[in-house]
């Protein structure tokens, strides 16, 4: 399931746009984007961004429930850094899910 780069690249630049002390959901970049069922490609494209310049904040995105994905190890990595930005994390969810999602179809103004 592999996404073009042009799809990858649209990908970075709405992660780049998630204010620090707020989250989004890979489904939501998605329906940002236009491929409201491509959130398994958003991750895929997430799991690309080592080396990627600008850096990509990666630690801002979760499941739709407000989950932290990936290995224990990089889940206890991106609750440390949510944690910095302000952010509370209870195991592997997202405290106050509702309160710090950031819904790129609302937030970006592209007029």
């Amino acid at each position: 399931m592999a996404a073009d780069s042009s799809f990858n690249n649209h990908v970075f630049e709405v992660v780049r746009l998630i204010p620090p002390g707020k989250v989004t959901s890979y489904g939501a970049i998605a329906k940002f984007l236009g491929r409201g069922n491509w959130s398994r490609k958003v991750g895929y494209a997430m799991g690309l961004i080592h080396g990627v310049q600008p850096p990509v904040p990666y630690w801002r995105v979760v499941s739709s429930q407000g989950r932290l994905t990936g290995d224990t190890s990089g889940i206890e990595t991106r609750a440390q850094l949510l944690a910095e930005e302000g952010v509370t994390v209870t195991g592997d969810k997202i405290h106050n899910f509702k309160t710090v999602l950031w819904k790129p179809d609302v937030e970006v103004d592209f007029e």
